[in-house]
């Protein structure tokens, strides 16, 4: 008898878990349906300069006496009161001048604004550039908001990857240049490849002094196992239509033919990459540059790579003193399941980089 009463408690607890967790995967899908039905995704908008100025307050407040705690603040009450003057002025004298330029059209109105700002957006690559898909949300909802003069700024963090979605990537950056604002790319550790073809479409580029700069290149590999089928005795048949429909293959007998014509491809898509880095910075040497070779940014400025050395905070600080800066990010909202799977992703390709620096020993203090 006790036996039973044992058990029937043991099946009404693994009962009660598993319904548990019925109810929990449940909810998780849900969500998910529902972010996916809503919305895709939202921006955030954060005024750099009061978040530099709050951090700063902090620090003094720890480091002051609270006499010179609150003379430092007075101080700064009294700028900013200074300041907010001037601007008002300056904001007067625009819109009086704004006012007679619009008669002189003959009533047409003219865009006038207090402050000139700044939108720093951040791009940070992997091998199928998918920051672009908030990128470009970004980057519309800058120029729909953008005043003439404002300019935008992007930190950018990336060893390329596949040609199709950094073309894309570098494109989007292109809207902001047509659209008549300064375009300003900030590298603090790695614009590569892919990465320097979306860097060149800038007005100007700052790297880092020790930021990895060019690698214009083109690399395709893969391996083949047909040797190992060959002897495991497993046929393999691939059939196509057209020459060139594949040229290599993992698991049929790859022929210098196609070996030939995958090589031609690569040669044609490096041709390419040279032509639209040669439009966007002609001065450039591609004979001396595009040899697939990278540079650190001290060596990246002698070669005319990047036309500054700096790290992306120089520069923050440095538009802070006449122009209000603000960070734009656009989070698309994923299910669950898919921000695991891109967390997993994201964590394999960092161990393969990791291993792969470790092993080049070039990259290495000795």
């Amino acid at each position: 008898m006790e036996f039973i009463t044992e058990y029937g408690l043991f099946l009404l607890k693994t009962a009660t878990i598993i319904v548990g967790i019925m109810v929990i995967l449940a909810m998780i899908i849900n969500a998910g349906h529902r972010q996916q039905a809503v919305t895709r995704g939202e921006i955030k908008v954060t005024n750099l300069g009061e978040t530099i100025k709050d951090n700063s307050q902090t620090i003094k407040n720890e480091v002051m006496s609270k006499h010179q705690y609150k003379q430092a603040l007075k101080h700064e009450k009294q700028e900013d009161k200074k300041k907010d003057k001037q601007e008002k002025q300056q904001l007067k004298a625009q819109k009086k001048a704004g006012k007679q330029e619009s008669e002189g059209d003959g009533g047409e109105s003219s865009e006038a604004d207090d402050k000139l700002r700044v939108y720093v957006i951040e791009f940070d690559g992997d091998v199928e550039a998918s920051d672009v898909e908030s990128m470009r949300e970004e980057i519309t909802a800058i120029l729909s908001a953008a005043n003439k003069g404002d300019e935008v700024m992007l930190r950018l963090k990336s060893p390329g990857g596949m040609v199709h979605s950094y073309g894309l990537a570098a494109s989007q950056l292109q809207r902001i240049r047509q659209a008549g604002h300064k375009l300003t790319i900030a590298v603090d550790e790695v614009a590569a490849s892919g990465g320097y073809m979306m860097a060149c479409v800038g007005d100007t580029i700052t790297a880092a002094p020790f930021a990895v700069i060019g690698s214009i290149g083109v690399v395709a590999e893969l391996p083949n196992f047909n040797r190992l089928l060959k002897k495991s005795y497993v046929d393999y048949e691939q059939h196509t239509a057209g020459d060139f429909k594949r040229t290599l293959t993992m698991f049929g007998e790859n022929t210098s033919h196609g070996r030939d014509k995958f090589k031609e491809d690569l040669e044609e898509t490096h041709q390419l990459f040279k032509s639209f880095i040669n439009q966007n910075r002609p001065e450039l040497d591609l004979e001396k540059v595009a040899t697939g070779e990278h540079w650190y940014g001290t060596k990246a400025k002698e070669l005319g790579l990047v036309d500054d050395l700096g790290t992306s905070d120089d520069l923050i600080v440095k538009a802070l003193e006449e122009k209000d800066v603000y960070a734009v990010k656009y989070t698309i909202k994923k299910p669950i399941s898919e921000r695991l799977s891109v967390s997993l992703t994201r964590g394999v390709e960092k161990l393969i980089t990791k291993l792969i620096h470790r092993s080049s020993r070039q990259d290495l203090f000795k």
